[in-house]
């Protein structure tokens, strides 16, 4: 599963220079501290670098990070990762740093789904994989504009499937839920959450908002925030869905600080990072849908190579294509729960 992530560690100082070379506010980003060409910089102006455009850098991106570091390791090939912090232009910045540099592709985890175009754009001739944040329009995709990643309404539909069976078994067919949600707009947060909803209604749940859904922004400490008014007004509710990991363990946190057991009560979450893996061991989240950090980053970079090759991008890729999308390979959710969380750990 996860790797040491001691590995970055290795890397900060290959990481500032990369950055420097950039010129794009390079102290903030990182890189893979692979021994190689002496001229490769952000750009990857070495023969033998892929440069990895991360929107931001947390647990479950560092671990994608990681994952195509390694799998670059395996192929010959130095990934140069940038963090972008949330920035559009900065983003922009870098893709046009890379195609500058005469490389041949790059791989862009979008700080806005909907900015696609922009990247598109900015890379010019320079092909690109889209990895773990699809692009908003799938008319932009083609055979040089790819995506890997995974479909987000499968996680909300596994956190469903969960809390069917869970109100189930206890002979309940209603529930008052507390919803914590991403950033509002964003495709990630709007199908993780429909599907979740639209799930306990298909399984039969009569399912209602305990209160208005609490945006939460992805992060753990505004999650507590939230939540924490939530318990002192003494609302009743049943259960508690969250569109990521994070969220899930600051309404843990919430509910310990309050003196609650957050065992008494599900809470399901998506990522599977090991904070996360380690709350479901100790019966403080119910279930997380287990997103593949490492089958996104290594596929991502397989693509990245099979596009600068001329090859079909999913060719020795270890998963299918989507069905509906030849330009899209699906990387399947998988639900974890206290029953088999030892497998991901």
């Amino acid at each position: 599963m996860s790797k040491d992530k001691r590995i970055w560690a290795a890397g900060i100082a290959a990481a500032l220079m990369a950055g420097m070379l950039a010129g794009c506010g390079g102290t903030n980003s990182s890189g893979s501290a692979q021994s190689g060409d002496s001229s490769a910089g952000a750009g990857g102006t070495g023969d033998k670098n892929i440069t990895l455009c991360l929107s931001t850098r947390d647990e479950w991106l560092s671990t994608l990070a990681t994952a195509a570091i390694d799998t670059g390791k395996e192929n010959g090939y130095e990934i140069i990762v940038q963090d972008c912090e949330n920035d559009v232009n900065k983003q922009i910045q870098y893709v046009e740093t890379v195609r500058n540099s005469g490389a041949d592709v790059v791989i862009v985890n979008l700080v806005n789904f909907e900015l696609a175009e922009e990247v598109i754009k900015a890379a010019g001739d320079m092909k690109v994989v889209f990895v773990n944040r699809m692009p908003t329009d799938p008319a932009l995709m083609d055979a040089n504009h790819v995506y890997v990643g995974s479909d987000e309404s499968e996680a909300g539909r596994l956190q469903s499937e969960y809390l069917a069976q869970y109100f189930k078994d206890k002979n309940q067919d209603s529930v008052n839920y507390i919803l914590l949600s991403g950033d509002l707009g964003m495709p990630s947060t709007t199908k993780r959450t429909d599907s979740a909803l639209q799930g306990l209604k298909d399984a039969g749940l009569k399912s209602a908002p305990a209160t208005a859904d609490l945006v939460c922004e992805w992060s753990r400490e505004v999650a507590i925030d939230k939540v924490m008014p939530v318990l002192t007004q003494g609302v009743d509710f049943d259960c508690i869905i969250a569109n990521n990991d994070a969220m899930a363990l600051g309404a843990v946190e919430a509910l310990e600080m309050s003196k609650r057991n957050p065992g008494d009560i599900p809470i399901v979450g998506i990522d599977s990072t090991l904070d996360a893996l380690q709350a479901i061991e100790e019966g403080k989240m119910a279930m997380s849908a287990f997103q593949n950090a490492n089958g996104q980053g290594s596929n991502a970079v397989k693509a990245a190579i099979n596009l600068m090759e001329n090859k079909a991008f999913n060719d020795g890729c270890d998963f299918e294509l989507d069905s509906n999308n030849e330009f899209a390979m699906y990387i399947p959710f998988e639900m974890v729960t206290k029953e088999n969380v030892a497998d991901y750990k």
